[in-house]
């Protein structure tokens, strides 16, 4: 099959066969596919879409692509698990919900992503830690899951390879927000790495790539058709994603922010609620006898007791991070410069968030990547940042940039005062869990 022929049946609105997307997936890994045909496919995939069938014969094809983990031999549990979320800014949930869960007794073999456009990722957090190996071979991170409970990693040259090529092409072109593809990329990782149960976090709101709720369901609802059919029990949770979730975005400083939640010396009360939600969502997806409300007491219960901080310390300690992260964070993390307050010009209340646009600046401040082959600075970011609902007066600061040139924040200071809107009266209601998409049984 000619890969042009492939793409051209799919740029005109074509169905794909099976025959056709088993080529395209061989075609990322072989080369036979060069990176603009890859461009050009992703892209007519975005415009024209796949339906289900397309959908899951991608997703099975790159899942395949390279080996498929067991832990049959290892893990004496069918408690094997994994949370997924869709992207947003400042979503630093996997880090705190890995050894939440690892201290309610279950394992979390989680396989994140980098960045993709204007979201921050997982990986990118961690490798902001000194020594941590986001890419170690398969047995480690075995060993790492059977004696902590979690291990955080990327994809190792034999998970889903084909995906690692996709994700990377994505991400540079424009056609993150194709459902079929985030669909496949998320499923393909998962599947692979033998987890029982998976529960997906799909962000809604402008600072995610699911701008309105009737996008966001189309997306949950995907995902858990799709996962049900090749026999991974899935079920997916909208929360919002229309401001930063907890004070800080960038990768250092939430990877701070985590630890002093897991250490109860500061904790946001809207990343504690879908923190709290997520983790008993995904106790109860393994424990049909259990409900809720037990369940978040549970996540309470481990947190308070400092078991999850202790088995997140264990985790980069065992992946090649300092031992002592708890209480040597503030010298062990990358710090910026400089740190510089950002006014606000205007009084009244925060009534919108351009949360996407933050996240645009924070890569041009070099906390993201506008290629692939870019370099992060790990210690930029923003601090501090107000709430939808805040109450803002005169020359009070809407957050703290920081950075490590002084004229970067001098440049972005009016495009960042642009991202808040303020009214006279405080009518807001927040919502920070819409929905929840599960299998049908």
């Amino acid at each position: 099959m000619l890969p042009q022929e492939i793409i051209i049946k799919k740029r005109n609105g074509l169905n794909l066969s099976k025959e056709d997307i088993n080529c395209f997936v061989k075609g990322l890994l072989d080369q036979s596919f060069s990176d603009p045909q890859i461009a050009a496919m992703t892209m007519a995939i975005l415009i024209n879409k796949m339906d289900y069938e397309e959908t899951i014969y991608l997703t099975k094809a790159m899942a395949n692509s390279g080996g498929v983990i067991s832990w049959k031999n290892i893990l004496d549990t069918d408690f094997i698990c994994d949370k997924h979320s869709t992207g947003g800014v400042g979503d630093k949930v996997s880090l705190l919900l890995a050894p939440i869960i690892a201290a309610c007794g279950g394992f979390v073999p989680m396989i994140s992503g980098r960045g993709l456009g204007h979201t921050g990722g997982t990986l990118d957090k961690f490798d902001s830690i000194p020594g941590y190996n986001t890419n170690p071979d398969v047995n480690l991170f075995q060993k790492v899951v059977k004696e902590v409970g979690c291990a955080i990693i990327g994809q190792t040259p034999s998970l889903a390879p084909a995906d690692k090529k996709l994700y990377a092409i994505r991400d540079v072109v424009g056609a993150v927000e194709s459902i079929p593809l985030i669909v496949s990329s998320i499923l393909s990782k998962k599947i692979a790495s033998g987890i029982n149960n998976l529960l997906i976090d799909v962000k809604v709101g402008n600072g995610s790539f699911n701008p309105t709720f009737e996008i966001a369901n189309e997306l949950g609802e995907s995902l858990v058709k799709v996962a049900d059919n090749l026999n991974l029990n899935c079920s997916a949770v909208l929360t919002d994603m229309n401001e930063i979730l907890g004070y800080n975005a960038g990768n250092s400083i939430e990877v701070l922010e985590s630890i002093e939640y897991l250490t109860t010396k500061r904790m946001n009360s809207r990343l504690n609620e879908i923190t709290t939600a997520l983790s008993a969502e995904l106790i109860c997806m393994n424990n049909i006898n259990l409900n809720i409300s037990d369940a978040k007491k549970k996540v309470k219960e481990v947190i308070d007791n400092g078991k999850a901080a202790e088995n997140f310390e264990k985790m980069v300690f065992e992946l090649g991070g300092p031992s002592k992260i708890l209480t040597n964070y503030s010298e062990i993390l990358p710090k910026a410069n400089y740190v510089q307050d950002i006014f606000a010009e205007k009084e009244g209340y925060v009534e919108a968030i351009n949360t996407r646009m933050l996240g645009l600046i924070l890569i041009e401040l070099g906390g993201g990547r506008k290629y692939s082959s870019d370099k992060i600075d790990y210690s930029v970011g923003f601090a501090e940042v107000v709430s939808l609902g805040d109450k803002i007066e005169k020359k009070m600061p809407l957050m703290k940039v920081c950075s490590n040139n002084k004229e970067d924040i001098d440049l972005l200071k009016k495009r960042i005062l642009e991202c808040f809107s303020f009214s006279t009266n405080n009518e807001l209601v927040k919502k920070n869990i819409y929905n929840k998409i599960t299998q049908n049984k």
